[in-house]
């Protein structure tokens, strides 16, 4: 008998150019397509930023994936902040 994980902890979906493109990316030697790639992967699949993380009859569940959502808001955060605030007043 096969257990269906809950989606919060389904195995994440990739395609082998997602692998290429983070084992790029971690070796420093990743195109400008292969890191667009590996940020979109990691803030849309492995954080699942934009997911539905509430789960009604398992608030562990909840947690995890808040847990996932924050690590993709946080990059995304600092994707969108105004670097040229960051050294004013210094």
């Amino acid at each position: 008998m096969t257990r269906k994980l809950p989606p919060q902890l389904d195995p994440n979906n990739y395609e082998p150019a997602d692998a290429y493109a983070m084992a790029a990316l971690a070796r420093g030697e990743a195109n400008v397509d292969q890191q667009r790639r590996a940020l979109d992967w990691i803030i849309n699949n492995a954080a699942a930023t934009y997911d539905m993380s509430f789960s009604p009859d398992n608030p562990s569940l909840t947690a995890f994936a808040e847990g996932r959502r924050f690590v993709g808001n946080q990059i995304v955060k600092l994707m969108k902040l105004d670097t040229r605030k960051l050294t004013q007043g210094s």
